[in-house]
C-alpha cells in the first residue's frame, strides 16, 4: 500500500514537473511563432519594421513591471491607464520649467494615485479590483476634464529625448532593477509568500498591510516614469492618453505566462516575453489591416486561451 502511495505520488510530482516546464516554454514557443507567422503573412514587413514595432513595447514593458509586483501578491490594478494619463500630464505641464522636475513630478503623481489605491485597499479593506475599478474611471475623468479644450502640450524640447539609446536605456535600467530586486532581495520573497497564503505570510514575520501598500505606491511610481517615455513620442496628452493601458498589461502578462493568482510560479520572465509577444501580435494584425473590433476579437480568444492554460485554480481565491 505504502508503494502504491509512493508511485503515485512520483507520478503526481512528475506530471506537475511537465506542466511547469510546458508553462515556462510555451510563451517563448509562441512569441518565436506569431513572429514568424506575421512576417510570412506580410511578406516581411515584421522584420523590415522593427523599429517601428518595439517603439511600441517600452511603456507597457515598464509599466507592466509594477502590475507584476502587484499581480504576484495575488491583487489586480485596473487603473494602470488612468495613472499614464494623469500623470502624462503633469509631465507636460512641468515640462515647461524643467524636464528633470517634469519627470519626477509624473513619478510623484503616478505614486500619489497608487496610495490613493493602496489606502482603500491595504486599510479600508476593499478588494483591489473594486478600488482601483473606481479610480480607473476617477481619474479617466479627470483627464477628460482638463484636456476638454485642447489636447494638454509640452515643452518643444521633449522631442529631443525621443530616441530609441534613451527609452531602451531606461527600459532595461528598470528592468534590471526590477529583475535584481525581485530574485536576489526579501522584497521579491515576501511578495511570493503573500501571493502563496497572506495568512501564512504574515505568520512567518511579514508585514503583509505595509508591503501591500508600498507595492501599489511603487507601481504608481513606475508607471509615472513610464508616462515621461509616453510624453516623448508624441509631446501631449489627449483625452485618451492611457486608454486602455491596463487591459494591454494584464493581456501581455497573461501571455507571458503570469499566473493570474501570483504566488511562488511567478518568474520575472513573464514581463518581456509577454510585452514583446503581445506588441508583435498586436503589431502583426494591424499589419494585416484587421479592423479595431477583429482584432480586439482575436486578442482576447489568445487571451482566454492562456489564462485556460497559466490559470492555477487551487489558487484562485486568493485574488484579492
Amino acid at each position: 500500500m505504502e508503494k502504491v502511495k509512493a508511485m503515485a505520488l512520483e507520478s503526481g510530482m512528475k506530471k506537475e514537473n511537465m506542466m511547469s516546464m510546458i508553462r515556462a516554454i510555451l510563451p517563448v514557443v509562441g512569441l518565436v511563432l506569431v513572429f514568424l507567422l506575421f512576417n510570412t503573412l506580410t511578406g516581411g514587413r515584421m522584420t523590415m519594421n522593427m523599429s517601428l514595432v518595439l517603439s511600441q513595447v517600452y511603456v507597457i514593458m515598464i509599466a507592466s513591471m509594477g502590475v507584476f509586483f502587484i499581480m504576484t501578491m495575488g491583487g489586480l490594478d485596473f487603473s494602470q491607464g488612468s495613472i499614464l494619463g494623469i500623470s502624462s500630464i503633469v509631465v507636460c505641464y512641468l515640462s515647461q520649467y524643467d524636464i528633470l522636475i517634469a519627470i519626477l513630478g509624473g513619478i510623484a503623481a503616478g505614486a500619489l494615485i497608487g496610495m490613493i489605491n493602496a489606502y482603500f485597499y491595504v486599510y479600508r479593506k476593499i478588494k483591489s479590483f473594486i478600488v482601483t475599478i473606481c479610480t480607473m474611471f476617477l481619474f479617466r475623468g479627470f483627464i477628460k476634464y482638463l484636456t476638454t479644450n485642447a489636447p494638454v502640450s509640452g515643452s518643444a524640447k521633449l522631442i529631443f529625448y525621443d530616441t530609441t539609446a534613451l527609452k531602451l536605456t531606461c527600459t532595461l535600467i528598470i528592468l534590471v532593477v526590477g529583475f535584481v530586486a525581485f530574485r536576489y532581495t526579501r522584497f521579491g520573497t515576501d511578495l511570493r509568500a503573500i501571493g502563496a497564503g497572506e495568512k501564512a505570510a504574515m505568520f512567518a514575520g511579514i508585514r503583509t498591510d505595509r508591503m501591500k501598500f508600498w507595492v501599489y505606491t511603487l507601481s504608481g511610481a513606475i508607471t509615472g516614469f513610464a508616462a515621461f517615455i509616453n510624453v516623448i513620442k508624441v509631446g501631449s496628452v489627449t483625452s485618451s492618453g492611457g486608454n486602455q493601458l491596463e487591459t494591454q498589461i494584464l493581456i501581455a502578462l497573461v501571455l507571458g505566462g503570469m499566473p493570474i493568482s501570483g504566488g511562488a510560479k511567478v518568474r520575472f520572465e513573464n514581463i518581456i516575453v509577454g510585452s514583446l509577444l503581445y506588441i508583435v501580435l498586436n503589431s502583426g494584425l494591424t499589419m494585416m489591416g484587421f479592423s479595431t473590433q477583429m482584432l480586439q476579437l482575436i486578442e482576447g480568444i489568445v487571451f482566454l486561451v492562456f489564462v485556460a492554460i497559466f490559470a492555477d485554480r487551487e489558487s484562485l481565491s486568493v485574488i484579492k
